[in-house]
């Protein structure tokens, strides 16, 4: 859609995906932490409880898709899934961003095909959400020709996010359970779902004057306001990577607070039983 609509539409979408990401990395993380301290004590149930959260983000990123689609498609100014009509192409802009939304469809479903399977192959969730991120800068490196020089360059800048976003992700595939690529990919994410709406409030603007789109000094700013953005994203990974730290030790600590106090208060327990529980639950 040629509107800021269109433009909120998949900035929603991945900003909701790069919080989300931003989350659920940093608590793999401790919980792989404590696997290794604690051995296979919990671990079946652990990961039976993060492949049923794959499995939700992979559908969610099926419906995402399918609401994208329909959306670009079915609105009142819309192909309505009329690709070519007596003598020309239809809509070919609300095309492309169908396609760009089948690709992470096609990415959804290989995500729910390895949480379900056991002869998907390994990796095959991030190589197609790599190729997903491929397919959206492909079609966008080709999708602002012929058009005002600060049109192009806004889109040109996006292209830095979604190429970077394929290549860490690519990279996953051989380099699994990475912590420090999986926080680069949810910066990644979240500088694209809010460069799309700074997009649309440039092309769009939903009050005041248009920006001009022929002047230097206007790009010189979206190419500084693009910095800005980037590190509002590396902010807020930082800031969601802190909180799940500091709430699974206060989790740990209270746990640990709770045992104590219930040692406390049986007395069929003999001091030296009390002691190694005690030492086990420092331990944890």
């Amino acid at each position: 859609m040629a509107n800021f609509k269109g433009h909120a539409l998949p900035g929603t979408f991945f900003l909701l995906f790069g919080l989300w990401w931003s989350i659920k990395y940093p608590f793999r993380q401790i919980r792989r932490k404590r696997e290794r301290q604690h051995g296979d004590r919990d671990r079946q149930m652990q990961t039976v409880l993060l492949n049923r959260i794959d499995l939700i983000e992979g559908a969610l990123k099926i419906f995402f898709s399918f609401v994208g689609i329909m959306a670009e498609q079915f609105v009142p100014d819309g192909p309505h899934a009329h690709l070519y009509y007596q003598d020309g192409w239809v809509k070919l802009m609300n095309w492309q961003h169908s396609t760009m939304y089948l690709f992470f469809g096609i990415s959804g479903i290989a995500d729910v095909l390895s949480m379900t399977s056991r002869h998907v192959p390994v990796g095959l969730d991030r190589l197609s959400l790599s190729m997903a991120l491929f397919v959206e800068g492909f079609l966008f490196y080709f999708h602002v020709h012929n058009r005002p020089p600060l049109d192009q360059h806004i889109h040109s800048l996006l292209l830095v996010a979604v190429f970077g976003g394929s290549a860490s992700t690519l990279l996953e595939v051989f380099k699994r359970d990475n912590t420090v690529l999986e926080l680069f990919r949810c910066s990644l994410a979240i500088l694209q779902g809010t460069w799309f709406y700074q997009i649309g409030f440039v092309l769009f603007p939903l009050s005041g004057s248009p920006w001009n789109l022929e002047k230097h000094d206007n790009m010189m700013f979206i190419t500084m306001c693009f910095c800005w953005h980037y590190a509002v994203a590396v902010l807020i990974v930082g800031i969601c990577y802190c909180g799940v730290f500091w709430s699974s030790k206060w989790c740990d600590g209270r746990q640990i607070r709770d045992m104590e106090m219930g040692l406390r208060k049986c007395p069929a327990l003999d001091s030296s039983s009390q002691k190694a529980l005690l030492q086990e639950s420092d331990e944890e």
